[in-house]
């Protein structure tokens, strides 16, 4: 069987429904169901996306208008159809065990009704349903249950990040927390690779994945996959993930995790990223307080059980990639037009020519964005927060 290649972002947060009413207090206004599924399709060139606030009720009622309306329609192998593009639904949810510190989990479902029936049994444990990333009062397991009952897939969010992660605030080891049997994947997150993962055995037989995390437009396809399938709907996701039947996760595109906010540990005290090669775990090499966020690399090397990194040979390629946000002297203007000439960012990124690029924002620019492309580009790392930098060369 012939399998196609599509681009995949899989973890997109809802800022607003259409009336208004705040689901990610802390993303855009201009994140709406609708728009996202429009700048997925007509601008970035993502065939399938994860919404992952699709659990509220208020953002259910904003779906269904938009079926009502025949602007979309539920693909039969699960999942939104609009256009060229099919949305997942999805939900961000925080747990927490006893002694241990908080970690946001991912979960899918293939259909609008069964999210609606996990909606039900989730607001008997959560205190306002309604909002993005809440916390889940039942043990992990359960909520594994629930999942998995109900046909949906279970992935555990941004894995090392030093804030509501399973390796960054949870645990030293995922299974402390979770039954592994039922993970579907991981999320990496902005601050980790392949080949950081490589250092921890236990996630040897998990399909990665790299997502945006986006809470703006312009954030999507930050990161995402590249996936082997027969078309982009629920059921052919979940066999690329099993790597079953000839579907698989071909590539992972991120940004160096030099980039991320949280790649080094951050001094609170002084605000200084703590770069070096290695790094106190306990006081700060620059002022000595002991006022530090420990960075997804120093976390890692902290709780590896290898010295050297092993990626598995069912891992696809890692691709540095920077997005073309970051590309020194590639503003608004520049971009737009190449918007105008190419169509998609996928398109950008991956065949427009260098030549083709210098054709219409000139030469500098256009070797910016094919060293970005290659990961061949000077950074400074982020920490604290705070994103690494692309410097111009």
């Amino acid at each position: 069987m012939t399998m196609n290649s599509f681009y995949a972002d899989l973890h997109i947060h809802i800022g607003r429904t259409n009336s208004g009413q705040a689901v990610k207090i802390s993303a855009s206004r201009d994140l709406t169901f609708a728009n996202i599924a429009k700048e997925a399709a007509k601008r970035k060139g993502i065939q399938l996306i994860g919404i992952i606030d699709t659990h509220s009720p208020a953002v259910q009622e904003d779906i269904i208008q938009c079926l009502d309306r025949g602007e979309m329609e539920e693909a039969a192998g699960g999942g939104i159809r609009y256009q060229g593009t099919t949305i997942l639904l999805g939900s961000e949810i925080e747990i927490r065990e006893s002694g241990m510190g908080p970690a946001h989990v991912l979960v899918y479902f293939p259909h609008l009704q069964v999210m609606q029936d996990f909606t039900k049994w989730m607001s008997k444990y959560m205190k306002n349903v309604n909002l993005s990333s809440q916390r889940i009062y039942v043990p992990a397991a359960v909520l594994q249950d629930e999942v998995v009952q109900r046909g949906g897939l279970f992935i555990p969010a941004h894995i090392f990040t030093p804030h509501r992660s399973i390796y960054g605030s949870c645990a030293p080891r995922m299974a402390d927390v979770l039954d592994l049997s039922k993970i579907n994947a991981v999320e990496l997150g902005l601050s980790a690779d392949a080949d950081m993962a490589g250092l921890i055995s236990e996630l040897d037989p998990f399909t990665i994945l790299t997502n945006s995390d986006a809470h703006s437009l312009s954030k999507i396809g930050r990161e995402y996959n590249v996936l082997a399938m027969k078309e982009p709907t629920f059921e052919e996701f979940a066999l690329s993930l099993a790597r079953q039947d000839g579907r698989s996760v071909q590539a992972n595109y991120g940004l160096n995790p030099r980039l991320g906010k949280y790649h080094r540990t951050y001094c609170s005290n002084c605000n200084s990223i703590i770069d070096e090669t290695t790094a106190s775990s306990d006081r700060c090499s620059y002022c000595g307080s002991t006022k530090l966020v420990r960075g997804v690399l120093d976390r890692i090397l902290s709780i590896a059980d290898r010295e050297k990194s092993q990626v598995p040979l069912h891992r696809p390629a890692y691709h540095y990639q920077v997005p073309l946000e970051f590309i020194p002297g590639l503003g608004k203007a520049k971009l737009n037009k190449l918007m105008d000439v190419f169509g998609t960012e996928m398109f950008i990124l991956h065949q427009a020519s260098q030549e083709e690029l210098a054709h219409v924002v000139g030469v500098d620019a256009a070797e910016q964005i094919v060293k970005a492309r290659s990961g061949n580009i000077a950074l400074s790392s982020g920490g604290g927060g705070t994103y690494g930098k692309v410097m111009r060369q």
